[in-house]
């Protein structure tokens, strides 16, 4: 018992150190339960029942203890990663860790985190091998410790003998079963013991490899050597360059070889995308060969479709640099010098025009920098190589920069461009004139960094740029084929879609090169530092712990929520719900609360994000409960009344509906309020309260219908039955007016100079509706006309009781010229005779 109790300690004590926090966090107050708890004797009416219960338990423990033997599996692994750890740790101590290169250390630091990596997983299956074996050991523990009670309680009073031999048989199998834990449990915890003495290791290389490279970058301004006039070159300098490259290559080849036997899961990931491209760029290739332009061809293109063995060596070689960060330097260094010629292939034509002959000084002067590794037996040598390269390098950008001193016109769309190139060219060149002073005096360290850094960041911006030019080209093509245009995103919104996707190519090119030229210029560690240090500093409020990291996770994290929020909404409206038979309004209800619980969610996710835990969330809830208590009641009813919207649906998008005086059209339903698009043009933000608590008119809710009324009066000698025997014929030879419910034309009454009648006709065209009331009146006037009916309009007599002698001479003067006008006698001149 006392071996099996030391063997669970231990085992507690290692799964607390292998185990994370929060994982210590959740298990400890189980146990501390477990222990106030203590042991309980059984019942004696329960000891046959749990004495049979027990003895499974046992038996089968006694089971999985002799069949289960993962440390087969995990000792191998462990001697691999403690056999790499071991190596590294012969070949270099720390105080010789200053005298490599600085790109060595780099190597060797992506080394050791590939091994932390590698350990990680392995420390993670063995927490997952220990844990049934110590949940097994916990519980036989306690099962034993009840027994042992309940033999105590049973020797105090009297007890069937054979209740008492049968306490004892089961006690005696627990203590089999603890036995038999004891073989897998000591070597899960010698195990445990030896990893933890590699991951010790593993951290003291890290620190010895990052001790080292800030040794190397605080000693970039101080001369390292002597002037390159006086310098020399020495057998044991040359001896100590050829074994440090020896070292060096050794090193790199069992990297390689033990990174490429991980088999990790980004490796697979790379390696089915590049048997796949292949052959779906022969495929685009033929197909592009036979099909019709569709007009998202270009120059650039046709190149990369015409060329896809070099397209596909390309994107192979951009996918280990992107799927593939951490791996060894020396595979990374072999993917850009694979993609060279399908660089100069496949960069678009228009990039002659701008960039003139650099993609070729830039892939020479790239080739030549990798080639420098020949001379590096001699330290001598090495330096007068990197001086020539320099030299040259500075030449062939003064001579670029007077080619190009032509700026090209404004209204040039690549000016812009252009002149962010020229600004580009000339910061390298003061940057290459900079390493070769520095070279000349003695600092050959941060010589060779400046000329690296000018000529590997110029040749990485080649290599993106004709990458970005195969991904859209691809992207189009996709786009653009034929089971492509049933989607109806790919047919209505292609161009925006393609114009984003390049917008975001182009973003992850240029933070790809930023970071890249930062890292070859020895300034990202350094900036990454002051901004890790500025990002984690916290202020703390009580219980809350605020830091402007924290906000900037929360920030990004509410970002990315907000635009995933309206691309799966935009996705739902666009392409899935309106291929669906969906009741009226659903598509939009079910769109828009999407919209808004994926913004909840993308809440919550960011503030988890940002380190806020549910507890210290109470105080925000309860104040902003305080706030919807005062003064914001109208915010939760617009909130509440747009979820009753989006449920009842008595409005959607489209319709036609009128409240408060305001009429147009529904434009968008929001939580809070209502978009209304008036006919004028204007748009009109309505609270959903308000469309819940007025009176809301309709015009399209159950369908497109609108009635068509005109009134219209007649001559009295016009005959009403011939009337709306006419005006039924026009309303039913109008176009787009219904033939059900039939048009029917009343007889309304006698007016004052009119026989007057109504029209009340049908359409279902109601965004069409006023110029179909508008061709049905010109039918009825032309109709009226030509039937030589009569239309009156409103007549009046003027009775004079008095006038002067002038006036009603003028007017028995015109009497005579107006008679013959008259149409019925001077009754109905409207002219009386004057009176006196």
């Amino acid at each position: 018992m006392s071996r099996i109790s030391a063997l669970l300690a231990a085992l507690l004590c290692l799964s607390g150190i292998l185990a994370a926090p929060v994982a210590t966090a959740q298990t400890a107050p189980t146990l501390v339960e477990a222990k106030e708890k203590g042991p309980t004797a059984i019942p004696v009416a329960d000891i046959p029942i749990r004495a049979d219960d027990d003895e499974r338990f046992a038996q089968d423990v006694i089971a999985r203890a002799g069949t289960q033997d993962l440390s087969k599996d995990l000792a191998p692994r462990l001697d691999t990663i403690e056999r790499s750890v071991n190596e590294k740790a012969k070949l270099f101590v720390s105080k010789d860790l200053r005298t490599l290169p600085v790109m060595r250390l780099e190597s060797l630091d992506r080394h050791w985190k590939f091994d932390a990596r590698q350990y990680a997983r392995w420390q993670s299956d063995l927490r997952q091998a220990s844990a049934p074996f110590g949940e097994d050991a916990a519980e036989l523990a306690r099962r034993r410790a009840d027994w042992d009670a309940t033999k105590v309680a049973a020797q105090a009073g009297s007890l069937a003998s054979a209740l008492d031999d049968r306490i004892g048989s089961v006690v005696a199998r627990l203590k089999q079963a603890e036995q038999a834990l004891s073989s897998p449990l000591e070597k899960q915890i010698a195990l445990g013991r030896r990893g933890n003495a590699v991951q010790a290791r593993i951290q003291a290389g890290q620190k010895g490899v990052n001790a080292a490279i800030d040794y190397i970058d605080s000693r970039l301004v101080k001369l390292d050597a002597p002037p390159l006039w006086a310098a020399q070159d020495t057998q044991r300098d040359s001896e100590s360059a050829l074994d440090s490259i020896r070292t060096g290559l050794e090193i790199e080849s069992r990297f390689v070889t033990q990174y490429t036997a991980a088999d990790l899961g980004n490796q697979r990931a790379l390696h089915w995308l590049q048997m796949l491209l292949l052959p779906l760029l022969i495929w685009l290739g033929l197909r592009a060969r036979k099909r019709a332009p569709t007009g998202l061809e270009n120059a650039a293109s046709e190149r990369v479709l015409r060329r896809p063995l070099s397209s596909w060596i390309l994107l192979s070689m951009m996918g280990v640099l992107v799927f593939e960060p951490d791996a060894p330097l020396l595979a990374h260094q072999i993917a850009m010098l694979v993609a060279l010629v399908p660089v100069l292939r496949l960069l678009p034509p228009d990039s002659k025009r701008l960039l003139g002959p650099w993609p070729f000084v830039a892939t020479g002067l790239y080739l030549l920098e990798r080639l420098g590794f020949v001379f590096l037996a001699s330290t001598l040598m090495y330096r007068w190589y990197y001086f020539g390269l320099t030299l040259l390098a500075l030449v062939f950008m003064l001579w670029l920069l007077w080619r190009s001193r032509r700026p090209l016109p404004q209204s040039d769309p690549a000016a812009r461009m252009s002149r962010i190139i020229h600004a580009i060219a000339w910061g390298a060149t003061f940057v290459l004139a900079a390493s070769a002073v520095s070279n000349i005096v003695g600092n050959v360290s941060l010589a060779e960094m400046l000329t690296a850094g000018v000529v590997d960041s110029g040749y990485l911006g080649l290599v993106l740029h004709a990458a970005v030019t195969v991904f859209n080209t691809l992207l189009q093509l996709l786009i653009a084929h034929r089971s492509s245009s049933r989607f109806r995103l790919a047919r209505e919104h292609a161009a925006p879609i393609l114009g984003g996707l390049n917008n975001l190519l182009k973003i992850a090119a240029i933070v790809g090169w930023v970071v890249f030229a930062m890292s070859r210029f020895r300034i990202f560690r350094p900036v990454y530092g002051v901004v890790e240090s500025i990002l984690t500093y916290s202020v703390k409020f009580g219980e809350i712990s605020l830091s402007l990291g924290h906000i900037l996770v929360f920030a990004v994290s509410v970002f990315i929520a907000y635009w995933t929020a309206r691309t799966v909404r935009f996705l739902l409206q666009e392409q899935v719900l309106p291929k669906m038979s969906l009741p009226r309004g659903v598509g939009n209800s079910v769109a828009s609360l999407s919209y808004y619980a994926l913004l909840l969610i993308g809440l919550f996710v960011a503030l988890a994000a940002a380190g806020f835990k549910v507890g210290q969330l109470a105080f925000l809830f309860g104040a902003l409960g305080v706030g919807i208590g005062f003064g914001l009641q109208n915010v939760v009813n617009n909130f509440v009344s747009g979820l009753i919207l989006m449920f009842e649906r008595p409005i959607q998008p489209g319709d036609v509906v009128e409240i408060t005086g305001t009429a147009g059209r529904v434009r968008e339903i929001g939580m809070r309020a209502t978009t209304i698009k008036t006919f004028d043009g204007a748009d009109v933000v309505v609270p959903n309260g308000t469309l819940l608590s007025e009176k809301l008119t309709n015009w399209t809710l159950l369908d497109m219908s609108r009635r068509v009324d005109i009134d219209l009066g007649v001559g009295y000698g016009s005959e009403p039955s011939q009337v709306i025997a006419l005006l039924t014929r026009i309303c039913t030879q109008t176009p787009h007016v219904a033939k059900s419910p039939a048009p029917v034309v009343l007889f309304t009454g006698l007016g004052a100079s009119s026989l007057n009648f109504a029209i009340r006709a049908w359409t279902y065209d109601f965004d069409n509706w006023t110029s179909i009331r508008s061709e049905l009146l010109t039918r009825v006037h032309a109709a009226l006309r030509e039937a030589g009916i009569e239309m009156p309009f409103p007549q009046q007599d003027v009775h004079l009781r008095s006038m002067s002698k002038e006036v009603s001479a003028l007017l028995m003067q015109s009497a005579p010229d107006r008679s013959g006008e008259a149409r019925g006698g001077d009754a109905e001149d409207g002219v009386p005779s004057p009176t006196g």
